[in-house]
């Protein structure tokens, strides 16, 4: 049986952003701060770190309720036994990812336009990441950014929960929740920033403000 989520606070953990206080600490931080999913993102690692960070992050996030999520590494993600994996667009086919993840753990997929939304299967992913909504220097592949009115469109065509992301801080929460979006996916709101802990509760009080 799939975990439950709350995409409303989704912290996409940086290696490189996180340095100083570490992914693992940065992310156990967080979640003392409000953030409901965490992202292990690391694209120079290679799968053996993953794993490695990624079983050191399930300990630090035992009984907290966070969900943790890898990205893109099938492999890691199955051996972690995370809750989920996400997967962009020219990762791997959908239908293959949830054939080797199984039915029990969550499946997320990011899409840049409403017709990549739209075509989004609810049977086999669980959630979107959508936007990008402005240009981020953590993702310098990510495509064009589409703005607020993009986001929002996604969001429509979508048939699944979406989760803004790219560029994302508090300033921006408020916006991103009226176009649609469940919730913000933020990396350097928080990954860098000198007490996490702050940081997260600074973005939990603007989604706290801007949910009905």
């Amino acid at each position: 049986m799939k975990p439950a989520f709350d995409l409303s606070l989704y912290l996409v953990l940086d290696p490189g952003l996180c340095a100083g206080i570490g992914m693992v600490d940065t992310a156990r931080r967080a979640v003392a701060g409000g953030a409901t999913m965490v992202q292990l993102r690391d694209k120079t690692g290679g799968t053996a770190a993953m794993i490695e960070t990624g079983r050191a992050l399930k300990r630090a996030l035992a009984g907290t309720g966070a969900r943790l999520i890898v990205n893109d590494d099938v492999e890691a993600a199955v051996a972690i036994s995370a809750d989920g994996l996400h997967i962009g667009q020219g990762d791997m086919a959908v239908a293959e990812a949830r054939a080797r993840i199984g039915e029990g753990m969550l499946l997320g997929l990011s899409v840049e336009s409403p017709a990549l939304a739209a075509a989004v299967d609810p049977h086999l992913v669980d959630y979107i990441g959508a936007g990008p909504v402005f240009a981020t220097p953590s993702k310098p592949d990510h495509k064009a950014p589409v703005g607020f009115d993009g986001l929002a469109a996604q969001i429509a065509a979508s048939t699944v929960p979406a989760v803004a992301i790219g560029g994302l801080k508090a300033d921006h929460v408020a916006h991103a929740l009226r176009a649609g979006a469940r919730g913000v996916a933020v990396v350097s709101a928080i990954c860098g920033q000198p007490d996490p802990e702050a940081a997260a509760r600074v973005l939990r009080a603007e989604i706290a403000a801007a949910v009905p």
